[in-house]
């Protein structure tokens, strides 16, 4: 073996997430790939340099596998809507007011995060709580799970929409018994107002996500997906492309909105080079909404008065369509569906249809929340992948319990179902999409996924916990295989040498204190790219 420019990692409690060889304590690193992994006794150690891991829980980079980015980069600018910063509407119009002191002309004051759920009043604001705060200056307020925005009168003005405009395809305008707009406004009728709001350039959206990237890193996040990548009015790959020359470190995969690649197709094959540190990886398609904000298509319908079933989204006929471009490209066909008739059109849709990719699942399904039996087994049969969000269920119980009962929360997503049917599952966060004030941190979602237990104590359903090995296999090894990042996600040779080290060991500590561990150090390509007690001193 050639020991020039070798590292070798020891006295490590090193997890692999590689079923052939879950544990080591020992690894030699050469040109930013593992070339050996092992029990410490076996290294010699005769050249290059060392580096003692101090007997610490090494775990791979975790890979988020659906997840939002450059909103998150985007709402960390924005007032936060959900507690600590807010718990009513009564503090989020305190806050509204004392923003657009400060506010520059021509500016927009925009909120994330609420959870009627999480506020005093138990409803969602309306564009009359915003008119108290801020009548002369448009505001938008977006709920949690990011498919509800409401929007003040100003900005019902500047888009356009009265008490006579119709609800566009997929989307709802909500109106009170005087048929007036209340604000609210769910799925694609959310877009009526996104093309009047203001543009960054290019240079600014590059730069928020490089400045995002060591908060990533500092959840031991070392590859990450964006699941609402656009052409227009930015083109995500160049904005991302961007974003790594100014400091962006996590490789990425982007999945674009299906209406924008009809507007402007894929040309270059350069795009879905999965080799690049940042490609094209799939086309995203919504099949409907949230379960939180009661736009999920379910079936029985939510509880509470009247017949709300949700809201369908798509077609059989613009899936199909949508996959016959996903095969062309050679990349995956991704489908966000929560409700069980979302799930089941996709998976009827294409269960008698043959993948056209060999190394992973063709049609990915996001989210996942209510599928029946029939579905799973079919999914499996199918080679229907599956990306989930065990997060969900910690921080937003309030929204479940009063949409679909206890018993039926208990039911909803089946992860230990999913995995006994065969079908491959990963982890991943949403993030922003969830109710919670950090919540991109892969560990709030392991701790939900093995105790099956909210942030508040409540039982989400002990039948479908996992155990901690498998919850890191979601976030590591399965991730990989569904986003077909090359060469991460396992502590093996030919691997890239990306790794964590906690503070504490995760498949040792009590359950409960998972979402307390500490990344302290985060490696890419076998250097250090972040360091916990740096932060700390700086």
């Amino acid at each position: 073996m050639n020991n020039q420019g070798i590292t070798t990692f020891i006295n490590g409690k090193i997890f692999t997430s590689n079923s052939d060889q879950p544990y080591a304590t020992a690894m030699k690193v050469q040109d930013g790939k593992i070339i050996w992994v092992g029990k410490q006794e076996e290294v010699a150690l005769t050249a290059g340099d060392v580096i003692d891991l101090q007997g610490q829980r090494v775990l791979p980079g975790l890979i988020d596998a659906h997840l939002h980015p450059w909103h998150l980069a985007m709402y960390s600018k924005q007032i936060a809507a959900l507690p600590p910063n807010v718990y009513s509407i009564a503090e989020l119009i305190e806050k509204i007011q004392e923003a657009r002191k400060n506010l520059k002309e021509g500016s927009w004051i925009q909120c994330w995060g609420y959870d009627e759920g999480k506020l005093a009043e138990g409803r969602m604001p309306t564009r009359w709580d915003l008119d108290k705060a801020a009548p002369d200056v448009p505001v938008i307020a977006s709920r949690s799970c990011v498919h509800i925005a409401t929007v003040n009168s100003k900005v019902l003005e500047m888009a356009g929409i009265t008490k006579d405009t119709p609800n566009p395809p997929g989307g709802q305008i909500d109106k009170d018994e005087n048929g007036e707009p209340t604000g609210v406004l769910r799925e694609s009728a959310r877009e009526l107002v996104f093309k009047i709001m203001p543009v960054q350039t290019i240079e600014e959206d590059a730069l928020a996500l490089a400045e995002l990237s060591p908060k990533l890193l500092a959840h031991g996040i070392t590859a990450v997906t964006d699941l609402m990548a656009r052409v227009e009015p930015v083109d995500y790959l160049e904005m991302y492309n961007q974003g790594r020359e100014k400091g962006l470190k996590q490789r990425t995969v982007l999945y674009y909105l299906w209406e924008d690649l009809q507007k402007r197709p894929i040309q270059d094959k350069e795009r879905t080079n999965r080799e690049n540190p940042i490609h094209i990886g799939g086309i995203k398609l919504f099949s409907d909404g949230s379960i939180s904000g009661q736009t999920a298509w379910v079936n029985p319908p939510f509880l509470g008065e009247g017949e709300n079933g949700g809201i369908a989204t798509t077609s059989k006929a613009e899936l199909l369509a949508a996959g016959e471009a996903a095969k062309q490209y050679g990349i995956q066909l991704v489908i966000h569906a929560m409700g069980e008739q979302a799930i089941d059109l996709i998976v009827d849709t294409f269960y008698d249809k043959e993948g056209w990719l060999e190394d992973a699942p063709s049609v990915r399904i996001e989210h996942v929340t209510l599928p029946t039996k029939q579905a799973m087994k079919r999914m499996a049969k199918a080679r229907i992948g599956i990306v989930t969000q065990p997060v969900f269920l910690y921080a937003e119980i309030e929204s479940y319990l009063k949409n679909l009962g206890a018993e039926r929360t208990k039911s909803t997503y089946p992860i230990k179902s999913m995995l006994k049917e065969g079908i491959e599952v990963a982890f991943s966060s949403d993030a922003p999409g969830t109710a919670w004030a950090d919540p991109v941190n892969p560990f709030l979602g392991i701790k939900s996924a093995i105790t099956r237990k909210a942030y508040d104590g409540t039982d989400t359903g002990q039948d479908e916990r996992v155990d901690v090995a498998t919850a890191i296999e979601l976030y590591t090894r399965a991730a990989q295989q569904l986003t077909r990042i090359p060469n991460v996600g396992q502590l093996k040779p030919g691997y890239y040498a990306d790794f964590i080290i906690l503070d504490q060991d995760i498949l040792e500590i009590d359950p409960q204190k998972i979402d307390e561990l500490q990344v302290m150090e985060t490696y890419m390509g076998g250097k250090c790219v972040y360091q916990r007690e740096a932060t700390v001193k700086s």
